[in-house]
């Protein structure tokens, strides 16, 4: 599994249909396309999420951003992540 974070932002009718309802859709997403959520939080400024992500792959990690992007009305960009340890072992 690869760590993928996920910053996300809402349409304005996305913020008009927030509900408990959507983010249980979008846990089964998670499901479908073998996605951990590790953490989420909300934000304010120009980003209005963050998901920590753990996907299978970078095809995963693709098709899971287009399709909560076509439930929520939430446009994502996703990228992935190391740890600070493993970038030293990388750059070493």
């Amino acid at each position: 599994m690869a760590t993928y974070m996920m910053f996300g932002k809402y349409s304005l009718d996305a913020v008009k249909a927030i509900s408990a309802r959507r983010t249980e859709q979008s846990m089964a997403l998670f499901k479908k396309y073998g996605a951990e959520l590790k953490s989420g939080y909300a934000l304010l400024g120009d980003v209005d999420l963050v998901l920590v992500v753990d996907l299978p792959d970078t095809q995963h990690a693709m098709q899971l951003s287009a399709a909560l992007a076509k439930l929520l009305g939430v446009s994502f960009k996703t990228a992935p992540a190391v740890t600070v340890e493993e970038f030293d072992k990388l750059m070493g």
